[in-house]
């Protein structure tokens, strides 16, 4: 029984000792990086939910400062239901006075737009005429593998201007045999004074 005591000793040594280098072995695994896949999932979810706070916070923001200035322009809602007819008159006074201010500030504004567009255009084209630079036009593609000018030269040789002439079948153009040579011995007397 000595021996079978000190063997399950030895056995459960080696199981403790085995136990141990197994737990190392796994928290240096844990340690090996920094960043484990849990604790990246954590950082993703938190920046999410802080971006999602941000964006939440500058939406409010936008339209607080949207009301500030909507009540800046506009002034603050009149109460109607319980305004007398003379106060109702003012407030429609007071409304028609705002509205033909903005409409007035809005036409002066689209005419200085208007106004600056075209002296940009008149700008740009001072430009182009001081740098000898004007704008290609575009091309159009082409295929380099059809010849376009053996078409038109195919044109060209079907319109022959000599077949497209009238005849004329009427001798009242033909000179007469007397005529022809009297037309030739003036030539061949022109052609010897010119010699």
């Amino acid at each position: 029984m000595g021996d079978d005591e000190k063997q399950a000793e030895i056995d459960r040594k080696k199981a403790e000792v085995r136990a141990r280098l197994e737990a190392q072995a796994a928290g240096k695994k844990a340690k090996k990086g920094f960043m484990t896949p849990e604790r990246k999932k954590k950082l993703r979810l938190l920046l999410r939910k802080k971006a999602a706070e941000e964006l939440k916070k500058e939406q409010e923001r936008k339209a607080q400062e949207r009301r500030m200035v909507i009540d800046e322009r506009c002034g603050q809602p009149k109460d109607l239901e319980s305004a007398s007819e003379d106060t109702l008159k003012q407030i429609c006074k007071e409304y028609f006075d705002r509205m033909y201010l903005c409409e007035s500030q809005k036409y002066d504004m689209e005419f200085e737009v208007r106004k600056r567009d075209f002296e940009i255009n008149e700008l740009n084209i001072a430009v182009n005429d001081l740098r000898g630079k004007f704008i290609k036009p575009t091309l159009k593609k082409v295929s380099k593998y059809e010849n376009k000018f053996a078409k038109l030269q195919k044109k060209a040789a079907e319109f022959n201007f000599r077949n497209q002439l009238k005849t004329v079948k009427k001798k009242e153009f033909s000179m007469d045999d007397e005529e022809q040579q009297t037309a030739e011995k003036k030539a061949g007397v022109v052609k010897k004074e010119e010699a």
